[in-house]
């Protein structure tokens, strides 16, 4: 298969930079996600690999091989679209067939190709139907047999999923995990849905302007992200944030404001520690609050008001306001609380982040 290397790469629109100076390494097999919002430089970077789109500065590599100047269908790679591209008046197995006719490949080769991908999809029935009498899922198992035909070097993902309803967004996440799982092939995937990125990515690119922010395994970056932008954007729902004051009393220390006052412990304690009497933005996620029981210790624990109740099933995810701040805890569906319901919520300590208000990297 190939590994991909991206050195010191950049684009810019006259004044206005798109990517700045991204540096990743992507190994061979490996399934890497460049995930963030709209803006971020993620398309452009993965335009730039399949060379639709110039570099301004720097260089990418396959397997050593600088692939700047060579043309797209020199650089052994199969990409897949947003937005499916099969010619509505072919078959599905001319759509499939299609590049390989262009490249003169033998007649038979191209048929064993495309019965063994469409095998691999579970296409096979509908290989003489036209696209317009197939489901958005099944239109987007063509435009994924189209590149496994190719049996390319590196295969490039462009929000394959975005037009499909939830459900069958499920579906074909797992899919797409078993199939490259099955072929062994470098790919690397974007989006915009942490959820997919989380789910898909062997490791996880976050982008916001044009920089990387952090790259790592899923949860390493949920757990440990590197700077605020990174622990808001992944997790659903997302991370609580509040300007907290560090102070710290008898060697014991507290993250305060209005309607907050926690004691901060461990080795969260040391590193905060510097910056006593300073603020802070302190962050912590939906699922490391609870409601708070009499084991609870007053210290590790707030009062807040209920303004919105969500109940989703498998959870209840409470809004509530707490001093002027307003959190999400996510609880057990057997909980009963109403709107204006006051209550008491504890939080896990050892979950607890501390982030730079000025700077956002994480303290």
């Amino acid at each position: 298969m190939a590994e991909v290397a991206l050195q010191n790469l950049n684009k810019n629109f006259d004044e206005v930079y798109a990517v700045r100076d991204v540096n990743l390494a992507i190994h061979d097999k490996e399934f890497i996600v460049l995930v963030g919002p709209s803006g971020c430089g993620k398309t452009t970077t993965l335009r730039m690999v399949a060379g639709l789109e110039s570099i301004s500065s720097g260089r990418i590599l396959i397997d050593d091989k600088v692939i700047n100047d060579l043309p797209p269908m020199d650089r052994d790679i199969a990409m897949v679209f947003q937005n499916y591209a099969l010619y509505p008046h072919m078959s599905v197995y001319d759509n499939m067939a299609f590049g390989l006719k262009m490249r003169k490949f033998d007649r038979a080769d191209i048929g064993r190709r495309v019965q063994e991908a469409a095998q691999i999809l579970g296409i096979e029935q509908l290989l003489q139907r036209k696209p317009r009498q197939l489901s958005g899922g099944q239109r987007q198992r063509v435009a994924l047999g189209r590149a496994i035909v190719r049996h390319p070097q590196v295969f490039l993902f462009d929000e394959p999923l975005s037009n499909l309803d939830a459900k069958l967004r499920v579906q074909m996440r797992v899919e797409l995990k078993k199939l490259h799982d099955w072929l062994g092939t470098t790919a690397i995937y974007v989006t915009h849905d942490q959820v997919e990125a989380m789910t898909l990515g062997d490791r996880v690119v976050v982008m916001r302007d044009g920089l990387v922010q952090q790259v790592g395994e899923p949860l390493e970056l949920y757990n440990e992200p590197a700077n605020r932008f990174v622990a808001g954007f992944l997790g659903s729902p997302a991370m609580n944030f509040a300007t907290v004051r560090v102070r710290e009393a008898d060697g014991v220390l507290w993250a305060e404001n209005n309607g907050i006052r926690i004691r901060v412990l461990g080795q969260t304690a040391g590193r905060l520690r510097r910056h006593a009497g300073e603020q802070v933005t302190m962050g912590i996620r939906p699922e490391d609050l609870h409601l708070a029981s009499a084991a609870d210790p007053l210290e590790l624990g707030f009062d807040a008001v209920i303004e919105v109740v969500e109940k989703l099933g498998s959870e209840i995810l409470l809004d509530v306001a707490v001093g002027e701040t307003t959190m999400v805890a996510s609880v057990e569906p057997h909980v009963r609380v109403g709107v204006h319901e006051k209550l008491r919520l504890a939080i896990n300590p050892e979950r607890l982040h501390f982030f730079d208000t000025t700077s956002e990297v994480v303290i």
